[in-house]
């Protein structure tokens, strides 16, 4: 374990990129291979994956202030002891695990919840779920204003907890990891996902959140620990042949126009103020 951390302590740009970037490779080929869904003729993997990374371009310049901001935050837990891994003492591979599992809470199921709970957050939020055609690249699809979100959560997590920069560096990679796998259009054994949906998100799982109506679109906000959508009740698993992507508050047919896209959370015009309830 002590190997573990002196990587994430003394991790090179470069490394941290391809802990990101491996991933969404791998499952976009693996994607090939053992589809979920077979999409209709509009869908375009390359270029769909192209329009996709042009939304993760957008947040480029954000996340790099924003990263620098939350590193700093990170120092500073550690040199003032500040959070709960800095308070209670525990054996190093428990802070891990307390870390990871915790920081799925505030980085990823609060801000996620309230995108969806709170309507001008949701303008923003939309756009992810505009995808008509869910595969790995739609974890990079998020407005600007929704990474804003995320990551003013993450630092109020980080000194909650008194996460160290190296472990933080670990979040960030562990949380890409499952949202490419969580999108991804993959289809695995139905015992092995629901098995692996236990304790973590699996693909089908998180599948039902991309579904067009009320009440799944409003269900499964976690990202790597089902744990919390059992927890609170936000937990929901069914047919995946049921599941029709995108979202019944905007127009599929401008999914991939980017500056349609990017107009929605400011031009109230384009969006139907709430969801249809499935019955």
């Amino acid at each position: 374990m002590e190997k573990i951390i002196y990587f994430w302590d003394h991790i090179t740009t470069g490394q941290r990129v391809l802990t990101i970037i491996a991933p969404l490779i791998f499952f976009w080929l693996l994607e090939y291979i053992i589809p979920l869904f077979y999409f209709d003729k509009k869908y375009k993997k390359i270029r769909h994956t192209g329009v996709n990374l042009l939304f993760l371009s957008t947040t480029l310049i954000l996340n790099l202030i924003l990263g620098v901001a939350t590193v700093a935050v990170a120092s500073w837990t550690t040199n003032h002891q500040i959070g709960v891994l800095n308070w209670i003492a525990m054996p190093l591979w428990l802070q891990v695990l307390v870390m990871l599992f915790v920081m799925d809470l505030f980085a990823q199921y609060i801000p996620h919840y309230l995108m969806h709970k709170i309507k001008f957050l949701w303008r923003f939020h939309v756009v992810h779920h505009s995808d008509t055609h869910v595969d790995v690249s739609t974890g990079t699809r998020h407005h600007p204003g929704e990474w804003l979100l995320r990551e003013s959560f993450t630092i109020v997590g980080i000194i909650i907890m008194g996460v160290p920069v190296g472990l933080y560096f670990m979040h960030r990679s562990f949380q890409a990891l499952f949202t490419y796998f969580n999108h991804a259009n993959i289809s695995l054994p139905k015992w092995l996902d629901r098995t692996i949906g236990l304790v973590f998100v699996s693909p089908d799982m998180h599948k039902f959140h991309h579904h067009d109506k009320r009440p799944w679109t409003d269900m499964n906000f976690a990202n790597s620990f089902s744990i919390w959508d059992r927890l609170f009740g936000t937990l929901v698993y069914d047919d995946t042949n049921k599941i029709q992507y995108g979202i019944d508050t905007l127009d599929g047919k401008f999914d991939e126009n980017i500056g349609f896209q990017m107009k929605v959370p400011f031009d109230y015009s384009l969006l139907v103020s709430k969801p249809t309830i499935e019955e």
